[in-house]
């Protein structure tokens, strides 16, 4: 079966001491959740596998015991040429992510071409209750909307906001960081006017002037922004 050739295909790539140094990042996942198989590995691996006609036994066989199996199946699901089928695809994994590292490294290729309708996707997700869910969308809308398709109304969608999470604060706080980056003048109102949480507006702050996007004169005009 798919689902046991892959676990053994993980151990083969096992390093151990990548593991330990894996499970003090993602505290959210137990330590027995880590195989420790490294990133360029994995992709590779999802390259692989998901040419083969059963990939679908594995993306099925939800939930996954182990984070390097969710981080395969982010990759699996990145690569799919046909939007209705990962769109179908990441609906089905969302609840099952259970961290910040799977959430941010699922980037299906295929939403880059069909952004419309995204959109209805990211709007419904980041009204979910579920951490990463929300996360996931506040990530989608950074990725794809930041640029030539940004709109202010995107912006308010996600300055509206409002958790108790931790892991959604901070993408929030990246986001409004990434738009200043590209679209200062349209996204500077938002800080001058507090429309973010205290805690969310002073890390998206902090992180502007951590950016090398930034420019000295915007940094020092954000820092006395601070809450």
């Amino acid at each position: 079966m798919i689902n046991d050739e892959l676990v053994k295909r993980l151990y083969e790539l096992q390093d151990e001491g990548y593991r330990d140094f894996q499970s003090k990042l993602i505290p959210s996942v137990p330590d027995v959740g880590f195989i420790g198989v490294r990133t360029p590995e994995l992709r590779a691996l999802a390259k692989e596998f998901a040419k083969r006609e059963d990939v679908g036994e594995f993306l099925g066989a939800l939930p996954h015991k182990y984070f390097d199996e969710n981080q395969l199946h982010a990759f699996i699901i990145s690569l799919m040429k046909d939007f209705d089928s990962c769109v179908a695809e990441v609906e089905r994994f969302l609840p099952y992510v259970d961290n910040w590292a799977t959430c941010d490294q699922m980037s299906p290729k295929v939403f880059k071409k069909h952004k419309a309708e995204l959109l209805s996707y990211i709007n419904k997700w980041i009204k979910s209750e579920q951490t990463y869910t929300i996360r996931f969308g506040v990530g989608m809308f950074m990725e794809h909307f930041l640029d030539e398709d940004f709109s202010l109304k995107y912006a308010n969608t996600v300055a509206a906001i409002r958790s108790d999470e931790y892991y959604v604060n901070m993408m929030v706080a990246w986001y409004f960081a990434t738009a200043l980056a590209k679209q200062y003048d349209s996204v500077i109102p938002f800080i001058e006017g507090r429309k973010l949480d205290s805690w969310t507006h002073n890390k998206a702050i902090q992180k502007s002037v951590e950016s090398r996007r930034i420019s000295p004169e915007q940094k020092a005009y954000l820092k006395t922004l601070k809450i």
